[in-house]
Parts: C-alpha cells; structure tokens; sequence
C-alpha cells in the first residue's frame, strides 16, 4: 500500500510539473482598483502590454470600483493563489486597517512589482477665486464650508492628501467623494466641485491643455513638467516634515502563489517597465519609475504603510491607532 501511495505522489508530480513550467497556460485576470482614466488604470494599461510580451501571455484587464479600492482587493484575495489573478493597485490597501476599511493589506499579497510612484497636487476649477494655495486658505478662511473638496473616500490619496493639509492650516471645505479620480477631476472641469488633490500624471494633461488650474506642488521640490508651479513647503515649509510623499503603483498576486508563477510574473513586469514607451510616458506625466520587487518591495511597503497611517492617525482622520496592528511610528 506505501508503495501504490509514493506512486501516485510521484505520477501527480510529474503530471504537474510541466503544467506549472508552462504558466501561463491561459488568460490572466488583471483587476485595476479604480475607474478608468484615473492615474492607477493609466499605469497598468500602460505597462501590461509590455509585460505580456515578455510573459507570453494575455492579461484581460477590468476596472473594478467601490470602497476604496477594498472590493477589488477582496475580489483577488478570493481567488485561487495560482498567479492568475493580479491585483493592480494603488497605495489604499495600506491604510485600510487603520481606517476601518478592513483586515487586510498588501501583507496578504505577493508584490510582484512596484512599478512607479507619483507626486500629489492641487488642482482647481478654472473658475476658482484663487490661483495659489495660499490664496485657497484664505479663501477658506473667509468662506467657511463653502468650497468643494473632491475626494474617492477614506483612505483614498486626496483624503491623505487633505489630513495632511488640515494638520497645518484650518480648512473648513465640503468633501464630495467619487469612484476614483478620474470621474473627480471630470466632476471639477465641469463645476461640479471646486478643488481636487489629486496625483500630477492623472492630473497633467488636463493642466497642460487648460481644462483646469495647479495651484500647489505637494513636494519639496519643483517637477519638469510644471517648472512654473512652486512646491507647498516654499510659502508653508511647516510640510517639510511630511514629504517627500506620494502614492504608488502595483501589481501583486495572492499569497501562496506557486514560486515559478511568481518568477515569471516578476520577470515579463520588470522587462515591461523598462520599454521606452512606458518610461516615456512615466517621464511625461511626473510618474517616478520604481521597478522593484521581492525583498526590496516589501521594505517600501512596510515604510509607506509606517509614515501614512500616523499621518491619517496624528490628523485625526483614522479609526484606529497603527499601534493597534503592530504598525510602528516612523
């Protein structure tokens, strides 16, 4: 009977290890956190075709919307850990423990690679009665709860963004959220709301042609692409002790993935980075390429994770304490 056992341990073996060296035999399932159109669905449509030409495969990707990115990372933590499904996300997972959002986060992922990360701004209607950051604050200072803040919910970059503001300078706005910040910086051209935080390659095309107005860098330095527009810490330097900050981007499959899949993947997403016409754009759009993995990934996202849910929790925007999940103080 131990004998008729080894056999069949050995005959599914070797039935199935030719099946993993062949990955990918069919479509992969690409699921992008957000809207089309936003900064995250740039990216990854953008890179994926690249990638697929290294992999020797298809990636079928699909937006998928709500709670903060949350329904698109429960929707690929469901799935089978074959490599697969990729996740194609943003920053938002990071906070989601201490934002009350969910138990789970990029720790339950495998990144397979950090692709790039982006620079915030503030954006405004053309209309807007102000043309700089500091005249927004006085406007808000002298007009209480009147200017829309364009928001894609807890957690999101232009909530972050805003605590991050709020926790130097008074600003009683009106926060109207959005499936992403494509439809928000739509919703600003078309009046709907006021001003945007937003991410400068999501963001860039629509200053450029003049469909709205950057009135702050959120860095501490300026950017190639907007020369003329001042990083905030030149009138307010108090922001020096938050940035350089930004969010980020990232494909990542399923804990327990097969280590070959994993390789793979990892291999067709770093080849994909480096074609000119995504390290093109990347330039284009103030994106600053990242092409990490592995060990060096997740460093970064312990250390984005440790710096922003103080951030959010100092602020007084999070539920929790980080300390609650072991998250330390930067």
């Amino acid at each position: 009977m131990t004998r008729n056992i080894l056999g069949a341990v050995l005959a599914a073996a070797l039935v199935a290890t030719p099946a993993l060296a062949d990955f990918p035999e069919k479509d992969l399932q690409g699921i992008i956190q957000w809207g089309a159109g936003g900064s995250t669905d740039t990216v990854m449509r953008s890179v994926t075709p690249h990638a697929e030409t290294a992999l020797g495969g298809k990636v079928i990707m699909q937006n998928m919307t709500g709670g903060v990115g949350a329904i698109a990372v429960k929707y690929a933590g469901a799935q089978d850990a074959d490599g697969y499904t990729l996740l194609m996300g943003a920053e938002n997972p990071q906070l989601y423990k201490v934002m009350g959002l969910g138990e789970t986060d990029y720790a339950d992922f495998i990144p397979i690679n950090i692709l790039a990360r982006g620079i915030p701004l503030i954006v405004a209607n053309n209309d807007a009665p102000f043309d700089t950051f500091a005249e927004m604050v006085d406007y808000v200072a002298a007009h209480p709860n009147e200017i829309k803040f364009g928001s894609t919910g807890p957690g999101g970059l232009p909530s972050v963004v805003t605590a991050m503001l709020s926790s130097q300078v008074d600003l009683p706005v009106i926060t109207v959220p959005y499936d992403g910040d494509g439809p928000a910086l739509t919703a600003l051209q078309g009046g709907a709301i006021d001003v945007m935080p937003a991410v400068l390659g999501a963001a860039i095309e629509n200053v450029k042609a003049g469909r709205m107005k950057a009135i702050a860098l959120i860095d501490t330095k300026s950017t190639p692409v907007l020369p003329d527009l001042a990083p905030i810490t030149d009138a307010f330097p108090q922001f020096n002790a938050y940035l350089p900050w930004g969010p980020f981007f990232g494909v990542f499959v399923k804990n327990g993935t097969p280590d070959d899949a994993v390789a793979k993947l990892q291999a067709a997403y770093a080849e994909g980075v480096k074609h000119p016409d995504f390290t093109t754009l990347m330039q284009e759009r103030g994106f600053s390429i990242m092409n990490i993995s592995g060990d060096e990934a997740r460093s970064f996202l312990d250390k984005w994770q440790s710096v922003t849910s103080w951030i959010v929790y100092d602020a007084g925007i999070a539920k929790t304490s980080p300390e609650e999940f072991g998250i330390p103080r930067p």
